[in-house]
């Protein structure tokens, strides 16, 4: 089972990095909110990783830290999420967002997310209250659980086709329709923003 990975970052495209790690290279998909958090292209990095093994394929899930990956590990026990979905839960709003909509019952917060239509939000709040609850009383409680504040990252910019292009298809690879992802791009887009702040304002509004 591989836990983490720790090596030097050798590309970036969200939602998957590749990262070198005693000279092999892991693909590893993240949440944005985790993916926020990277240093740059050629800097060391850190990611708690949750394997997958299936049939046609290996799959590694990255986190910033443990208590991400804790909720990951909870979401995909739910009845109709996968690691995808997951993925997106995780992209589209923060830990702390999702254990407030769970807290309040709030479906509407959750069914704007792609992938999540009534049923599954339902099952969420019900499945994942009693989760959260275990995951309190075993020290990671939602005081616990990241917030994920974003930070204005510090990646070298690119050309205004190439930034747009990189956030629609991170937000396409996410679960978003291509039509609504390239409405909402071009509505928050920004001159001289990055990708990452790009995606970041694209999630954000569509939330």
């Amino acid at each position: 089972m591989i836990g983490l990975i720790r090596g030097q970052l050798i590309e970036k495209q969200p939602p998957e990095i590749l990262i070198d790690a005693g000279g092999v290279g892991y693909e590893v998909q993240l949440p944005m909110t985790s993916f926020y958090q990277l240093p740059e292209v050629g800097q060391q990095a850190t990611v708690y990783i949750h394997f997958v093994v299936r049939e046609d394929a290996q799959l590694l899930f990255g986190f910033a830290d443990k208590s991400e990956r804790a909720l990951f590990r909870e979401l995909i026990k739910v009845n109709g999420v996968g690691p995808k979905l997951a993925l997106t839960i995780l992209s589209g709003m923060s830990a702390a967002q999702f254990i407030q909509c769970v807290s309040h019952d709030d479906y509407t917060g959750l069914v704007k997310l792609p992938g999540v239509g009534k049923k599954t939000a339902e099952r969420l709040v019900i499945e994942m209250r009693d989760r959260l609850k275990k995951l309190a009383e075993q020290g990671d409680s939602s005081t616990h659980l990241p917030a994920m504040s974003v930070q204005t990252d510090g990646s070298t910019l690119v050309a205004n086709n190439d930034v747009k292009e990189d956030a629609l298809s991170a937000l396409v690879a996410l679960g978003y329709k291509p039509a609504q992802a390239a409405k909402v791009v071009n509505a928050v887009y920004q001159e001289g923003a990055s990708s990452e702040t790009l995606i970041r304002e694209a999630l954000r509004s569509m939330a």
